[in-house]
């Protein structure tokens, strides 16, 4: 093969690659972005009032540690929302927003068999739900399918729904969890909307 068909070659694969990639960086999906961070930076600023009004245990407060209740959240099966990492080629776009929305729903599963014992949590899974709805519109404007390897988690948390204390400490980690987890959806969402492939 001779330079000038390599070269073409070349040209024709670095195209292709710049028009698959270019949906992630359009400005459609950086507005979608940042309204998504936009919804998670409401969540932050009502975590706490929702905390007030469904925790009643003393010494549960947001910014307690909750790892002296580690031993309870693995014997109730408390299930810890997917880990989000800075992107990179391991830690794809792709994986990132799986990752968010497999979090978003696992969050909103917990508030809804929560919601069934504990009034003040509704909010908090109506911009879950707002938020799903948000990441999807993301893989579809970026063109993304999500990482099949990423189930939901599965919640069985009706046997501990019946003891008052253990029902307050499953919304305390929630809600702990959740906080930390729109900690990093937000760093997330601010590297996506500036993300060039």
């Amino acid at each position: 093969m001779d330079t000038t068909t390599v070269v073409a070659l070349l040209h024709c694969f670095l195209f292709a690659s710049l028009v698959q990639s270019a949906p992630i960086s359009s400005p459609a999906f950086k507005e979608a972005a940042n309204r998504a961070k936009t919804l998670v930076e409401k969540l932050l600023k009502d975590i706490p009032a929702a905390h007030s009004a469904a925790v009643s245990t003393e010494g549960f407060t947001l910014s307690g540690q909750i790892s002296n209740l580690q031993l309870m959240v693995t014997s109730m099966g408390i299930p810890a929302a997917p880990v989000l990492k800075p992107l990179s080629d391991r830690f794809t776009p792709d994986r990132c927003l799986s990752h968010m929305s497999a979090g978003s729903q696992l969050f909103q599963d917990l508030l809804g068999v929560l919601s069934s014992k504990l009034s003040g949590l509704e909010d908090l899974r109506a911009d879950l739900r707002d938020l799903l709805t948000l990441i999807n519109k993301l893989k579809e404007l970026g063109e993304l399918g999500g990482d099949a390897s990423d189930q939901s988690a599965t919640l069985d948390l009706a046997p501990h729904l019946h003891d008052s204390y253990k029902v307050q400490v499953i919304v305390h980690v929630t809600l702990t969890q959740l906080r930390s987890f729109c900690h990093d959806l937000t760093r997330s969402l601010r590297a996506l909307a500036t993300y060039r492939p």
